[in-house]
């Protein structure tokens, strides 16, 4: 929550400018009430740090016209690094959201932090040479993973299908090499803003569901996502819903909604069935070829999942439930309508709307790249920036 003092300091000048809500000089004063000189020093500062720059000029009430002022997009780029279980999207977008160089690459997270993490700098390093920027231009990274993350210090803690991610510092390991803030987060934490940002800004509350090689969720509540106290917030896919199978999670337990209903469980009892499947991918394209029974179980696990989400939709009452993932392509998708609709009250389902992604599987990609524009040109750190170069000899 931003103070007095905050919404009269450059840095909030500089978020009214870049969020669109004041683009002259005149509005600046009327939002912060501050005086024109003092909105003009401050000004100042922001256009010497390379924040803004003067774009066009607005229509005249009378007088001159005024000159509009624009958030400067070229003032670097970020990078991202959406890690799945088995493949990893990397990129290399301006500030406005622009993408100059991507990559879609198969990868095994259970491979370990320090081989991983290694391709991707080395990976990053590729992308922003091809897209002919320097190591200078980067501001800040995004990187995503599939297990809990203690989003303040960027620590992956006791993730299920990442072996040997348990208490590694991601944001500490690369922003040593790099030198810039690095923000680590969930996947589906990142592919739920990332919906949020890109389609519905306004939604006052959007969950997104992630059915892939596991199940994890992603919450965004007041335009804010929910992490919970420590990380843990839409891990759907441990919470019990057989106590009678004998089917063993990757945590451990028995009878986990990952266990029976992820795509990985899917692909174990499909090849089960006599009709190979190696991964969650292997089985979506089981289901697309026509295999009755891939499309059996696809619909079966949606099923599954719909039962759970119908005791989410009654605690939360979201406007928007993204259904995204592998398995979002198939029959699963049916599922999830029948069994949620079925359980949950009419009163929470009487404004819900059930969709799939619009952005695939770049949401996670687009979500970190506006986490990350959103925290390296936040006012308080634009300020410190400023504040820095003020003192600096």
């Amino acid at each position: 929550m931003l103070t007095r003092d905050d919404r009269s300091s450059a840095g909030h000048l500089l978020w009214l400018v870049r969020t669109g809500r004041a683009t002259t000089r005149a509005e600046l004063q009327e939002h912060t009430g501050l005086a024109r000189s003092t909105v003009g020093h401050r000004l100042d500062a922001l256009r010497a740090a390379g924040f803004l720059r003067s774009g066009g000029v607005g229509g005249s009430t009378g007088g001159r016209p005024p000159v509009k002022l624009e958030f400067n997009d070229r003032h670097g780029v970020v990078l991202t690094a959406d890690l799945g279980a088995t493949h990893a999207r990397l990129g290399v977008f301006d500030l406005a959201g622009t993408s100059l160089a991507e990559s879609l690459t198969p990868l095994r997270i259970a491979d370990g932090p320090a081989p991983v993490l290694d391709w991707v700098e080395g990976e990053l390093t590729a992308l922003v040479e091809r897209a002919g920027l320097r190591r200078g231009d980067v501001r800040g990274i995004g990187v995503s993973v599939p297990g809990p993350v203690e989003f303040e210090t960027g620590t992956v803690r006791e993730p299920p299908i990442m072996p040997g991610w348990d208490g590694f510092p991601v944001s500490r390991h690369l922003g040593r090499r790099w030198g810039v803030p690095v923000l680590v987060d969930n996947d589906a934490n990142a592919m739920a803003f990332g919906e949020h940002m890109s389609r519905s800004p306004d939604c006052p509350s959007l969950v997104l569901v992630k059915v892939s090689t596991g199940i994890g969720a992603g919450l965004v509540l007041g335009g804010q996502l929910y992490r919970g106290i420590d990380g843990g917030a839409g891990d759907l896919g441990h919470i019990r819903v057989d106590a009678s199978s004998r089917a063993r999670c990757m945590c451990g337990a028995q009878g986990c909604l990952a266990a029976l209903a992820s795509g990985g469980a899917l692909a174990e009892r499909l090849t089960a069935s006599g009709v190979p499947a190696a991964s969650s991918r292997d089985f979506v394209e089981q289901v697309a070829a026509g295999s009755p029974a891939a499309a059996a179980l696809a619909r079966e696990a949606g099923q599954l999942v719909g039962e759970v989400l119908s005791t989410v939709v009654c605690l939360v009452n979201p406007q928007v439930l993204v259904l995204a993932g592998d398995l979002a392509e198939t029959q699963f998708v049916t599922g999830v309508r029948e069994l949620l609709y079925q359980r949950a009250l009419p009163r929470a389902t009487r404004n819900l709307k059930v969709v799939t992604s619009d952005l695939g599987d770049r949401a996670g990609v687009l979500g970190l790249r506006a986490m990350v524009v959103e925290s390296v040109y936040s006012p308080e750190a634009v300020d410190r920036v400023l504040d820095g170069a003020a003192t600096a000899p």
